[in-house]
């Protein structure tokens, strides 16, 4: 009995602890993102420049804990490890739901967001699983000879490096974001037709002008009661809005693409029926110079030649980006959006997207970026 609930535990935290570490390890930029928000709240942005070097870390050790875990190699160093990182995430995960400050822990990437409470109870479960883990670590056998363990254990650990190494430079191996390679950005903002939409709950402050005495209603206890009629009541702030029941979101609900002086091009862009070559560079300031050099070569190949529309899309300020193109003598058009959607749309920076009709037809890290002949011949030989 007590060697089967071993084994379950066993099982359960080692595979689930290589899942969290390769989902993660898919996209570590993007999990980088999700560390930086958690420097913000603790006040330690100076650990910002690092946040990649540790998501790449952190993923790679999860993989190699639960895989050692599964192995039964180094099973007292494997077994505090995994107690020690449980009882992390579980802080973490506590606080940000506790004081709101995280919407999305990033437990598992983008592939099933969970809310921090849900995180919470899933690190719960998990602490309870490896306590038992913990307990009984003298009884943690090693399925193979000591040697072969050892082996096994290097494979995993330069797997579970390389791997985070690997999706960074060349892009994640399974895209779950929105802006995913055949996905119609226009069709993914949209609303449908009897969508129901968030419902929020209004709070009230109220007073009474001649007693001071004060009580505290929802809206729809407000009108209920008819006490807005009487004058001897007033309110006072700010109603209090709180979501009740969530509604329909599209995929991509955040992206509005403008020009210098702010004016709206999102539709014009995305409804282009011809290609469009849009380079994606969310922050100018660290955005590859040698790239840059060589997309713009790309760019200009394909304006001359096809007259293909080029676009470089920014969050940077326009005297920034006006800099930025004087610089690299660009001949892009460049436009703006917000540097959330940015990231999303290609991890990379720069990154290339191929839109026809606001469809990706493809996308590219610019380590990977096709040559002009090559993206002739896959793509416009075929108009």
């Amino acid at each position: 009995m007590k060697n089967g609930l071993l084994w379950f535990c066993r099982i359960s935290v080692g595979l689930l602890f290589i899942f969290s570490g390769l989902i993660k390890a898919n996209d570590p930029l993007g999990f980088s993102y999700k560390l930086e928000e958690y420097f913000e709240v603790f006040h330690i942005t100076f650990l910002n420049s690092l946040a990649l070097g540790f998501a790449i870390l952190l993923c790679a050790m999860e993989m190699i804990l639960g895989f050692a875990l599964l192995i039964g190699a180094r099973a007292k160093q494997v077994a505090w490890g995994l107690l020690l990182i449980i009882i992390f995430f579980a802080f973490l995960t506590f606080y940000s739901a506790f004081f709101k400050v995280v919407q999305t822990c990033g437990c598992f990437g983008d592939a099933i967001p969970l809310t921090p409470w849900q995180s919470f109870s899933k690190d719960l479960v998990l602490l309870l699983l490896i306590v038992v883990l913990f307990k009984n670590k003298e009884s943690l056998t090693p399925v193979f000879s000591p040697k072969t363990n050892e082996r096994l254990l290097v494979i995993a650990i330069v797997f579970s490096i390389g791997f985070g190494l690997f999706t960074y430079n060349f892009l994640p191996v399974v895209d779950f974001l929105p802006y995913k390679v055949g996905a119609n950005i226009p069709n993914e903002m949209m609303i449908p037709p009897g969508a129901m939409p968030d419902e929020f709950e209004l709070t009230y402050n109220l007073k009474n002008k001649k007693t001071g005495a004060a009580k505290t209603m929802t809206d729809k206890e407000y009108l209920k009661t008819g006490i807005w009629k009487d004058n001897n009541w007033e309110v006072v702030g700010t109603p209090e809005s709180r979501l009740v029941k969530k509604g329909f979101s599209p995929k991509i609900a955040d992206l509005t693409l403008e020009d210098a002086q702010r004016n709206d091009y999102t539709k014009e862009l995305l409804s282009n029926p011809f290609y469009s070559l849009v380079i994606v560079a969310y922050d100018l300031k660290k955005t590859d110079g040698p790239a840059i050099n060589r997309l713009n070569a790309l760019a200009t190949n394909l304006t001359q030649n096809f007259n293909m529309r080029t676009i470089l899309l920014t969050s940077a300020s326009p005297a920034d980006a006006a800099a930025f193109a004087k610089q690299y003598h660009l001949v892009s058009e460049i436009f703006y959006a917000d540097g959330v959607p940015l990231k999303s749309m290609v991890r990379s920076n720069p990154g290339v997207m191929l839109l026809k009709n606001g469809t990706i037809i493809n996308k590219w890290h610019y380590h990977t970026v096709p040559d002009y002949d090559h993206l002739v011949k896959k793509h416009l030989q075929q108009q």
